[in-house]
């Protein structure tokens, strides 16, 4: 069986919960996200495994860090688990589009099934799944919220900082 551990900390983004299976960091659920599983699922509360995640956190919301370099332990399906490594190809401050991404996978008729993918997301911020646009251009889904994806876009690009986000 599993030992499920979890820690609630503060961001610009309201409280994250940070949830680690076997002391690797596999969730990270904003307060009212869509998707976000019951809290009897996110074990028992331990800030032990969470420290390097705490810090590139940090790092990250004062502008210092662009890429998260974390072990993760990732639960989902061939298909997700694909999806959510293009996820974190796609640099600092740029977006893709989710047609972009299906080319990427090598499924260009699949970007309705990359859309699900990165819904599902479950270490949103770190696996930044807040990159990924319409075809349009336009914002389109995220599970913490459409106003949550425009201004950690809009941090990204150095058009806000993250303590004027809320």
């Amino acid at each position: 069986m599993p030992t499920v551990q979890h820690m609630v900390v503060d961001s610009p983004y309201d409280a994250l919960t940070l949830v680690a299976v076997d002391g690797v960091l596999s969730r990270i659920h904003m307060t009212d996200q869509r998707h976000r599983p019951p809290e009897e699922t996110f074990g028992d509360p331990d800030p032990r495994p969470f420290g390097e995640v705490i810090r590139q956190l940090d790092a990250y919301f004062a502008g210092e860090l662009t890429t998260f370099d974390l072990p993760l332990k990732l639960i989902g399906t061939p298909f997700q688990l694909r999806v959510w490594e293009q996820l974190c190809l796609i640099p600092y401050g740029e977006t893709r589009t989710y047609g972009e991404l299906a080319e990427a996978l090598g499924s260009p008729g699949a970007s309705r099934a990359v859309g699900l993918a990165n819904g599902k997301n479950p270490v949103s911020i770190v696996v930044p799944c807040h990159r990924v646009i319409g075809a349009s251009g336009s914002l389109t889904g995220y599970g913490g919220g459409l106003g949550r994806k425009q201004r950690l876009l809009a941090f990204e690009s150095g058009a806000a900082a993250p303590d004027a986000l809320f």
